[in-house]
């Protein structure tokens, strides 16, 4: 499935990857997410990020912002989805190993045949990435 026809697909079940530098104000990152949001409408289900970032307090407010708990991606998991990855960091290459930490953790997060439907887009000290869940992992 492509990026246009998971994105024409109604009611889309997304995963918000996000990546974020430390000190980050929550403010930051819920406005990130709504900016995603407003441009791939649907319904927001999971927030994740790196492990060692989940239990960050501007995360996990930001997960709380949308009723939602943040889900912590293990970097076996971000590296097991990199080949798919589109964008590519040098800086977060070489210290995460991925090209993206929020377009892995969506895509992660989201479970296998997840497709990308936001490829990352950036705060002065955040990314957002949105992933959809496949059709069987809707319920």
């Amino acid at each position: 499935m492509g990026l246009d026809e998971a994105v024409s697909i109604s009611g889309l079940q997304l995963v918000a990857g996000i990546g974020f530098r430390r000190r980050t104000e929550t403010e930051e990152i819920v406005g990130l997410v709504r900016r995603a949001l407003a441009l791939i409408p649907g319904e927001l289900q999971v927030v994740a990020t790196a492990a060692d970032r989940a239990g960050e307090a501007a995360l996990r407010r930001t997960a709380e912002t949308f009723g939602l708990v943040p889900v912590a991606v293990e970097p076996e998991a971000l590296a097991a989805v990199d080949s798919r990855v589109p964008t590519r960091s040098v800086r977060i290459e070489a210290s995460r190993g991925v090209g993206s930490v929020a377009e892995a953790a969506a895509l992660a997060a989201a479970g296998e045949g997840a497709v990308l439907v936001l490829p990352r887009i950036a705060s002065a000290g955040a990314t957002c990435a949105l992933a959809a869940r496949p059709p069987e992992a809707r319920g």
